[in-house]
């Protein structure tokens, strides 16, 4: 019994410089006194991550309990509570469940200076101890967005910084566009037990970004949905578009009724949208109100290129219509189908069918060759009536619908061209077939004659016709 009752002396003499008092070391001593073995019991506990400001709750659990004395003591082992009695004067510690199995204590307020090892002690012989540890989470004190500046022209280039103060662990910081997720390069600062972290990103502004939410998003296990944004304010260039409201199908013809209008969108406003001829002056009976450009009838003179241009603080910029006006269409007669039906008698009947009540339209030129049926068109086209409006591109051609029959057209040139070079070819290879043909064939010459019979080559010459022997002939006399 004189060795059980020198380990709580032991446990005491580690304690801090402020020792319980007296009562309980009496306490202690009358406990040990009947200290029972620590056979069969077993001592449980588990760490606590806790965020700062927050409650943790500190656990003493035995298995297989005979009432033996628990304990909980803090980092600097002071006694938290002996049984159900606090000695350590903090009231952030407060007892939740006392029992024969279990110690349970809440720490209110937690701070930074409470993270550490607290240890749970099992009066047995031998005596038990185990450690559990506290960890404090610090969230981001604040979080700051800096943009260079507010207001960015479209294609130039800013620089973002997130700055994540004071917490603990170091902070991840995540950037998003709108939905997409950007890659940020950041930096951590140390002070103390704290973490600063800088995250920058670099940005190419287009014009499609404008209003579009920048964020800063923080990934910290003491904190969630904290994050802090930026509204993306571009500035960009008009941009225009060019609309034909009538004619609202097919290519233009003399008389008809011409009307564009120039849609114009910038950021700030456009201030000067104006039409203009590029190719020569503008036709006096042409009549530009604002956006609108209004022909009344066209003709020939009016053909050329039509130029909506419209300007802003940041710069101009402009669409080109391209006029063509086409010959008017022509109509003629309906013709009239004759058919002469035999019968059997020995008379003969002629039978003059009426004829289709309608009017024909013909091509009055090769730009019409690929319109089909006229008459369908018409119908169609009445059926349409009113006129939508048609959106163009920034190149606007007014021939868009002849595309087709000039296709054809230079289709038919192109194979007559290719017919006669293949004709020529032909006869020219029929010529050279007769020539080589009427210079072929084996030549003799008188050089060689009278050699046959000749006994060596100076007798052949001498005896071939032409040589030594009527050389008289050629003789030459000087006087």
């Amino acid at each position: 019994m004189g060795s059980r009752s020198r380990s709580p002396s032991r446990t005491a003499q580690r304690g801090p410089a402020a020792s319980p008092p007296l009562a309980l070391l009496l306490l202690a001593a009358a406990a040990a006194a009947l200290l029972p073995t620590g056979d069969g019991q077993n001592l449980f506990t588990e760490d606590v991550t806790v965020v700062e400001g927050d409650v943790a709750t500190i656990s003493c659990r035995v298995k297989n309990s005979d009432d033996s004395v628990i304990q909980l003591l803090n980092p600097n082992r002071q006694t938290i509570y002996f049984r159900d009695f606090r000695p350590l004067k903090d009231s952030r510690f407060q007892l939740v469940n006392f029992s024969n199995s279990e110690l349970r204590v809440s720490l209110t307020n937690v701070s930074i200076s409470d993270e550490g090892r607290y240890f749970c002690q099992l009066y047995t012989d031998p005596p038990q101890e185990i450690f559990m540890t506290i960890t404090v989470l610090v969230p981001p004190r604040n979080l700051v967005l800096d943009i260079q500046k507010d207001t960015v022209v479209e294609g130039e280039e800013i620089e973002l910084n997130c700055t994540a103060m004071a917490s603990r662990p170091a902070t991840t910081i995540k950037w998003y566009k709108g939905s997409k997720e950007l890659t940020g390069k950041s930096e951590v600062e140390q002070w103390s037990d704290m973490y600063t972290v800088t995250s920058q990103i670099s940005l190419t502004v287009r014009r499609e970004d404008d209003g579009v939410p920048v964020v800063c998003e923080v990934d910290h296990p003491a904190v969630k949905d904290l994050q802090t944004k930026h509204y993306l304010d571009v500035m960009y260039k008009p941009q225009i578009r060019v609309s034909q409201i009538l004619p609202a199908s097919g290519p233009t013809r003399e008389g008809d009724l011409l009307d564009l209008l120039c849609q114009v969108e910038g950021k700030p406003e456009p201030t000067d949208t104006m039409w203009f001829r590029v190719d020569d002056e503008m036709p006096a009976h042409v009549i530009v109100s604002g956006s609108n450009l209004h022909i009344s009838s066209l003709n020939k003179s009016d053909n050329g290129t039509y130029r909506c241009e419209a300007s802003n603080e940041v710069g101009k910029a402009f669409v080109d219509y391209m006029l063509y006006v086409c010959d008017p269409l022509t109509t003629l007669p309906p013709p009239t189908t004759t058919s002469i039906i035999p019968t059997t008698t020995s008379d003969t009947t002629a039978t003059t069918e009426p004829a289709v009540h309608g009017f024909t339209q013909l091509p009055n030129s090769a730009e019409e060759l690929d319109y089909g049926d006229l008459s369908a068109k018409n119908r169609e086209a009445h059926s349409k009536w009113p006129p939508q409006p048609e959106a163009t591109s920034w190149f606007h051609d007014s021939r868009a619908g002849e595309e087709s029959a000039i296709t054809a057209v230079d289709h038919a040139v192109i194979g007559g061209v290719v017919a006669v070079v293949v004709f020529a070819m032909l006869c020219l290879l029929i010529i050279l077939g007769r020539y080589f043909a009427r210079h072929k064939g084996t030549y003799f010459t008188h050089e060689a004659k009278g050699a046959d019979d000749a006994a060596d080559a100076d007798t052949a010459i001498i005896n071939a016709e032409g040589g030594q022997n009527n050389s008289e002939e050629k003789k030459e006399y000087f006087i």
